[in-house]
């Protein structure tokens, strides 16, 4: 099982620094999520400009909104990072809630999850170097890796679990407990083989963290709380994050116990040292 690194987005000046750190150490991922009408930096644009820092870390969206992207657009950047990341780039995908993302985006949230179910059959197509449409030829450049970068669902309702056997290369759950995700990961596994699907699917979890003193962590807080905002779910967020080494050593092989193939540590404070911390905490 593999240990990666989800990059802080209240400082992205510093995100070179992070990267080229997490490069450096036996981390396999770093990530960065989505959002629209939020301070964060767009991530498939920085993702572009940390492949350019680092030679062996992946590239991963954590997740993207994809509902809020044109679709022929979003074929042909996540196509080109793949190529200047020499395959290292992994495209994960979920659909947020938010409705402020979707009004400042002008896509109907209501309807974000036959969008997204469109979405995936188009860039399928377009990865594999067929034309977009009548009267459109192909939208290139071909990506590096083979039918399209690595793409995982993010989520936790059955439409992600069908996604992920129908057009996916594996699943991401996101801040859950472990019973919760081993129920949902035995249930990718059930729809990827009733698929017919060669092989199995990637399977990775993430847990949010901060290593340090009492303000790092009370900043690592201050920002997990003023992005996931005022919902009904955002104090179990902020209340389930990990700030000490036990905690994360002990979640990282509750994860491992139930098959994780990865585990993502997402860490909210922006100070560059949390790297070589959380490395020392479980690498």
């Amino acid at each position: 099982m593999s240990i990666g690194l989800g990059l802080p987005i209240g400082d992205p000046a510093s995100l070179l620094t992070w990267a080229r750190r997490a490069d450096a150490l036996p981390f396999r991922s770093i990530a960065l999520l989505d959002r629209l009408a939020y301070g964060n930096p767009e991530p498939l644009i920085t993702l572009a400009a940390l492949a350019g820092a680092t030679s062996l870390v992946r590239l991963q969206t954590e997740v993207l909104l994809a509902p809020l992207h044109r679709t022929a657009l979003l074929a042909k950047q996540a196509a080109t990072l793949d190529v200047l990341s020499d395959a290292r780039f992994t495209l994960g995908i979920g659909l947020g809630g938010r409705a402020d993302d979707y009004a400042a985006a002008g896509v109907d949230q209501h309807t974000r999850g036959r969008r997204l179910d469109g979405q995936m059959s188009r860039l399928r197509s377009v990865w594999a170097g067929e034309p977009y449409g009548e009267g459109v030829g192909p939208v290139g450049p071909a990506p590096a890796r083979p039918g399209g970068p690595e793409v995982l669902f993010g989520g936790f309702v059955p439409a992600v679990v069908r996604r992920v056997a129908r057009w996916g290369d594996g699943f991401l759950g996101a801040a859950l407990p472990v019973p919760m995700m081993d129920g949902l990961f035995r249930d990718v596994e059930k729809a990827w083989d009733e698929a017919g699907r060669p092989g199995r699917p990637r399977l990775v979890a993430q847990v949010n963290v901060a290593l340090g003193p009492a303000p790092v962590l009370d900043e690592a807080r201050h920002e997990a709380r003023a992005y996931y905002g005022p919902f009904e779910y955002t104090d179990h967020i902020v209340n389930g994050l990990l700030t000490t080494e036990r905690g994360i050593r002990d979640a990282v092989t509750a994860y491992r116990a139930i098959g994780a193939d990865e585990v993502m540590l997402y860490c909210w404070a922006t100070d560059p040292d949390q790297v070589d911390r959380i490395a020392d905490a479980v690498l």
